[in-house]
């Protein structure tokens, strides 16, 4: 009778440490019907990562409620709580959003405002018309006299050469406008990762990145931006923004 309990036990304690187990999933990421390659698969809570292959597949070891991560520098990044069904499944399909194409920052620059005088710059003009028309009616006697044919006056265009590299040297170049967190948050996460994961409403997104921009941290994740990081991130500021809603309704 004693065997036949410890038998018992034993088996139960077999098939319990097997359903905790790890298994391997097997899943496929796209895009429509377009299958995705060198997405980064990332499983968050056993610290492990794997990417897909040219056909869009991967296999990564998951248990149930593992939190697996996709990332692709094009698409917007997708979370997925793991359950029994999708180990289960043979193959899971993961449909990833593409991002908005970005326009290239334009700088403009201040053109140097040209300022003339026309009386002198009219004189000038009637000056080097009749030097250029003086020397040309000099004969030419092969023997050189000091002059420059059609002369110029050089220390003249010295001084325009000279007033030209200054006004360069003093034209100030606005700056390019820096990328807000907000930005930075909006084009990492689509709308759906604020209602569904976040569980904000439609109305609080915008409210809450100004409440994460205050933040001075979030300086530091726009000089060094990761999406883990930045999704970690987002997450504390929400526990923090929750409980800030629920103290002011108070």
């Amino acid at each position: 009778m004693k065997v036949k309990l410890l038998t018992t036990i034993s088996f139960f304690s077999y098939q319990i440490g097997i359903s905790q187990s790890e298994k391997l999933l097997h899943g496929k990421v796209v895009t429509g019907n377009t299958a995705l390659k060198n997405v980064e698969v990332i499983n968050k809570t056993a610290l492990t990562s794997t990417r897909t292959n040219d056909s869009g597949e991967f296999a990564i070891l998951v248990k149930p409620k593992d939190s697996l991560l996709f990332f692709s520098k094009e698409y917007f990044f997708k979370r997925l709580k793991i359950t029994q069904e999708n180990i289960e499944a043979k193959v899971l399909v993961v449909d990833m959003i593409i991002k908005p194409e970005e326009l290239k920052e334009v700088v403009i620059t201040k053109m140097p405002e040209i300022k003339l005088s026309s009386d002198k710059a009219y004189e000038q003009e009637k000056v080097d018309q009749y030097t250029i028309e003086k020397n040309a009616s000099k004969p030419k006697t092969g023997v050189y006299d000091g002059t420059i044919e059609n002369g110029m006056d050089l220390i003249r265009i010295g001084r325009m050469a000279i007033g030209l590299f200054v006004k360069e040297k003093e034209k100030v170049k606005e700056e390019a406008p820096k990328i807000e967190f907000k930005t930075l948050a909006t084009t990492t996460c689509d709308q759906k990762f604020f209602i569904e994961t976040l569980k904000l409403k439609p109305e609080e997104i915008a409210l809450f990145l100004e409440f994460c921009d205050a933040d001075p941290k979030s300086k530091t994740l726009l000089e060094h931006s990761n999406i883990l990081t930045t999704m970690d991130f987002l997450y504390a500021k929400n526990e923090e923004f929750k409980k800030l809603k629920t103290e002011v309704q108070n």
